[in-house]
Parts: structure tokens; C-alpha cells; sequence
């Protein structure tokens, strides 16, 4: 079983060379999922998957542990598991930059003749997560990770976008602003387009509110439908630090129709 070592550990989360990273799979080991810890990763252009079960943590010990040893990837100081928290920085990274933004024909028109649905922001986002959470098999949405980003949320760093169809809740997003970007956690969805419908709102919401791109952290066909691009990790560390003029997010209720205008 690995035990760590202070030769093997990272003082601090500045310590971690994020950019010579591997590129693929977990960049870092350990931590917390406290909000403070939760944004200083962030920041630094890593995202959370905690070990949803023991299995899971052993897993990720068998795996990676060579890694460890071989200090290809760090373990940050704060968790006596610390296989139970992987972080996350893929290379390249998807991202949909504002005004790029893609609605399928389909999604536009449905979006045309919706008109009880609407879109909120930060009205319900306990909410939002842990309908994001019942959507998965994979429990990486943990207890910790949830109250950690509700006290980011308190903070006013998480954010989330909602789905409305009269006044029952059917889709929505949520996750972290850091400057220029929105890291977008998750997303779920009770009715066809409804998910899309919510990264779609978030990207308008955030344009308006002074942002440059946001970040959808793993690619796949789904997102690039959306207008979603790898970018090299390099020059998404290198968004992270651009801070341009910004502006609250608005919380407006607004008609979902606008979108496919």
C-alpha cells in the first residue's frame, strides 16, 4: 500500500507544474475538497474526481501508483486517503469560447415553440448539483464534493444555470468562474434539449457578464455539437490568467426562445 512521504509531496498546490503534466488521466492525488482548496485548483486549471468507493480508491492506487513513486503525479497534503481524490487537466482541453456557441436546427426550433420554458441562474443550485449527481452511475459527485461547492457557491465562485418548463425544473448546469473562463461541471436533463439548453444560457449569461470561454472539461460528440474545441492545456492555463473587465452573472429569468434568435 503506498504511504506518503514528504520527498513525494506538494507543499502547496502553487508547487504543481500543471503545463508538464501527463496529459492524460490524474495530474495530482490528495488534498481536500474544502471551497478554498476547490478554487485553488481551479485556478490552476485542475478539476475534482474524487473515488466514489473504496473500489474506486484502490483502483486508482493500483494505477497510478508508479506514477506516484516516479513523481510524475504530485500528492497534495491534506487527505490520509489520497488515492480517494483524483484532479484533473486533460490535454488538450474542450472549451466553447463566447459567441461560438452551437444550437442544432432541431434544438432551435423546439426552442421556438417552448414557450413556458425559461432559464434562471444561482436560483436553485443545491438543487441543480444534485439532480447533476442522480444522473450518473459514476458517484464522483461525492457528499464532500457537494457541500465543498455549495460553500464555493455561499463564496460566490460556483454558479449554476436552470431549466424551466412552467415551474417544474428540467435541466440545468453548474460550476466555477475564474476569471475569463467558466469551468462547467456537469449537466442534466429531465426533458429532450433541455441540458444543451442549459450550457447554451450559461455561455450567453457569461459572455454578457464579461467571460471568454467556457471550459466543458471533457470532449466528446455531445459538447462539440455544442461548438466546443480542444485547445492546448498550455494556452487554456494561459485564459485563466487573463482577468478582463467582469460583471456579475446575471440571475435574470429570462425566455428560453431568445437563444435560437
Amino acid at each position: 500500500m503506498y504511504i506518503r512521504t514528504p520527498a513525494r509531496t506538494g507543499s502547496s498546490w502553487e508547487s504543481l507544474d500543471v503545463v508538464g503534466a501527463p496529459a492524460d488521466g490524474p495530474v495530482a492525488f490528495g488534498g481536500d475538497l474544502g471551497p478554498r482548496s476547490l478554487l485553488a485548483a481551479y485556478q490552476r486549471g485542475l478539476y475534482p474526481f474524487p473515488a466514489g468507493t473504496a473500489e474506486q480508491r484502490i483502483v486508482n492506487e493500483l494505477m497510478y501508483e508508479a506514477q506516484v513513486e516516479a513523481g510524475l503525479v504530485k500528492v497534495i497534503p491534506g487527505c490520509d486517503e489520497p488515492f480517494s481524490i483524483a484532479w484533473c487537466a486533460p490535454d488538450p482541453r474542450p472549451v466553447i469560447r463566447v459567441g461560438q456557441t452551437r444550437l442544432q436546427r432541431s434544438l432551435r426550433r423546439q426552442l421556438r415553440t417552448r414557450s413556458d420554458w425559461t432559464t434562471t441562474a444561482d436560483l436553485c443550485f443545491e438543487q441543480v448539483v444534485r439532480r447533476c449527481r442522480a444522473d450518473r452511475t459514476e458517484h464522483w459527485l461525492t457528499d464532500d464534493l457537494l457541500r465543498g461547492l455549495c460553500l464555493l457557491h455561499e463564496l460566490g465562485h460556483a454558479h449554476s444555470v436552470e431549466v424551466w418548463d412552467g415551474d417544474e425544473l428540467v435541466g440545468g448546469t453548474y460550476g466555477v468562474r475564474i476569471g475569463a473562463v467558466f469551468s462547467a461541471d456537469s449537466q442534466f436533463t429531465r426533458c429532450s434539449g433541455a441540458g444543451k439548453t442549459a450550457v447554451a444560457d450559461l455561455t450567453r449569461r457569461f459572455a454578457e457578464a464579461g467571460g471568454l470561454a467556457v471550459d466543458v472539461q471533457r470532449d466528446g460528440e455531445h459538447v462539440r455539437l455544442l461548438g466546443a474545441r480542444p485547445i492546448p492545456r498550455r494556452q487554456y492555463i494561459g485564459l485563466l490568467a487573463q482577468r478582463p473587465e467582469s460583471r456579475p452573472l446575471s440571475t435574470e429569468r429570462l425566455p428560453a426562445r431568445r437563444l435560437a434568435e
